[in-house]
């Protein structure tokens, strides 16, 4: 019978014994900001939502509404 992997131990130097990399941090938007998103394009912050929970965007008239993380969304 074979022995599963869950009950394996690792070496303390075993690259399996990584701790988890931090989250990069949100970025913080501001009413005005321009802003590029990778599926909607060029936009303009309207909005800012709780503590920068969510914005809304002004995509060429088209508006959308992005929440945190984004992931997609750079500032310019």
């Amino acid at each position: 019978m074979k022995q599963s992997a869950g009950s394996r131990r690792h070496l303390p130097s075993s690259p399996f014994n990584r701790p988890a990399q931090a989250a990069p941090p949100v970025e913080c938007f501001d009413v005005g900001d321009r802003v590029s998103h990778d599926q909607f394009g060029l936009g303009r912050v309207l909005a800012v939502e709780g503590d920068n929970d969510a914005v809304l965007i002004d995509f060429s008239g088209r508006q959308g509404r992005i929440l945190s993380p984004y992931s997609k969304l750079t500032k310019l």
